[in-house]
């Protein structure tokens, strides 16, 4: 199926859209703001069908989409429904060329009522400005942190949304802007001339902050290297003999370099001999981590300290990459590293072949310039997309607070129960003792404060 070009030129569809781009959030949003599903099954759109398949299934989302689907039908059709009404005796419910019946009865089985509004499209209106206004924040969690939640929430709240007069000054400034909103679907924004503001994340939370006097700088969690990046990593892969992915842990970032690697070509990453970490005591538990994330082979090092202040990892990478080159066969290194210590390497074992994996602001400008005469090709990591990492967070910041809790709490509550008898001098059996704890302490609760402080409480 394929848009008409009056069409495509009014939705702001491009023609040579950045394949580095991702749509995740922005297919999301359209969801919910009620785009219709055609434009999702449409060849020449990015919205993604997965998203949309995912998120009907969700009772949230299709809740606000439904309530938004009927506020897009009212806001486009407001004339022609008043003439039905007032020609023709008919109320909303029985207008399907104009309201979409399906999203009134879907509402209907999650109880929300809006029959008693068919009659008046200002109350209807009405009535749905406050019922996603009360029911938006469901949908929060299915952005999972990506967005700053108090931003994306403003666009579906229609601006005194409650009152007749703030629904005619929304209505005409929709109208006026008509061609501005994307896939013609009402949302609450300046309703500038920017194209299709839905066309990937990156465009769509740039605008989004900059409307809230903010800006998002966090363009890897949006989209990702060049083809050209990829594609030059690719070939210093493929034309090495046995290459060897080498982490300096204390000078490189764990969860930008678990994004790059969940970013490459699974078939390229095969032909990977392994990555060895070196890492010290002093570096993120991260590290310990990453093997679990990442589809390559991986030995991690822990290099010991002779002497408190002194790390040997640097002296450990280097004398295993000589050790490596000269003893097993491996020719080709890629290097996870911003220090520029590793120059000396690089400038001394001139038969091996590397590239080099930075960060931007870890990185001297010295180094840079000497691995650019020497043409020896570097990226940074930070730059890979990477909105993927979520799950690698989630494992790591469980893996710390559990470590936390079993040195922050350690109770044993048979002991607690001797010592209670003892201290009471109370006569009682082991059956008692017994039924006395798995009544009462085996029901422990968590109380937390709204500050985070934690106690327990015995069940009453």
């Amino acid at each position: 199926m394929v848009l008409p070009e009056n069409v495509r030129a009014s939705f702001g569809v491009d023609d040579d859209l950045r394949l580095n781009q991702h749509y995740e959030i922005v297919s999301m949003v359209a969801f919910l703001i009620g785009v219709s599903e055609y434009f999702f099954e449409n060849e020449n759109t990015t919205l993604d069908m997965t998203v949309f398949a995912r998120l009907r299934g969700k009772r949230s989302a299709k809740i606000i989409r439904n309530l938004c689907i009927l506020r897009n039908d009212i806001e486009r059709n407001y004339s022609k429904i008043i003439r039905k009404m007032q020609l023709e005796q008919r109320t909303m419910m029985t207008m399907p060329e104009y309201v979409t019946q399906k999203a009134i009865m879907e509402l209907s089985e999650e109880n929300i009522n809006l029959y008693s509004s068919c009659d008046d499209p200002a109350k209807m209106l009405i009535a749905i400005n406050r019922t996603i206004s009360s029911r938006i924040n469901n949908c929060q969690a299915l952005f999972d942190g990506q967005v700053e939640w108090t931003y994306l929430r403003r666009i579906f709240i229609m601006p005194d949304g409650t009152t007749e007069a703030g629904l005619k000054t929304a209505a005409d400034f929709y109208h006026q802007h008509y061609n501005q909103y994307p896939y013609h679907a009402y949302m609450n924004w300046p309703a500038e001339d920017q194209g299709n503001i839905l066309s990937c994340d990156k465009k769509f939370l740039v605008l989004l902050y900059s409307w809230n006097g903010d800006a998002f700088t966090d363009l890897s969690r949006v989209s990702d290297v060049s083809n050209r990046t990829k594609n030059t990593i690719y070939s210093f892969v493929r034309e090495s003999g046995r290459t060897e992915l080498l982490v300096d842990c204390e000078n490189a970032d764990p969860y930008s370099l678990c994004a790059t690697i969940n970013n490459l070509d699974p078939d390229v990453l095969r032909r990977l001999y392994k990555i060895i970490l070196f890492d010290d005591a002093h570096t993120t538990n991260a590290w310990d981590l990453l093997p679990e994330c990442v589809n390559v082979p991986v030995e991690h090092l822990q290099v010991n300290r002779l002497l408190a202040g002194k790390s040997l990892v640097d002296q450990t990478l280097t004398a295993t990459c000589c050790r490596d080159f000269y003893q097993n066969e491996v020719d080709s290194f890629v290097l996870a590293s911003s220090d520029s210590d590793y120059w000396g390497l690089i400038s001394v074992l001139t038969q091996a072949r590397f590239l080099v994996m930075i960060e931007h602001t870890k990185c001297s400008e010295a180094m840079k310039r000497a691995l650019s005469e020497r043409g020896i090709f570097f990226c940074y990591i930070d730059d890979f997309y990477s909105g993927s990492n979520t799950e690698f967070k989630r494992k790591v910041l469980l893996k710390e607070i559990s470590d936390d809790l079993k040195e922050s709490v350690s109770l044993n509550l048979n002991d607690m129960l001797e010592r209670a008898v003892m201290r009471t001098r109370m006569p009682l059996t082991a059956e008692e003792k017994k039924a006395f704890y798995e009544k009462y302490l085996k029901s422990l609760t968590l109380e937390i404060s709204d500050k985070g402080d934690v106690s327990l409480r015995l069940k009453k």
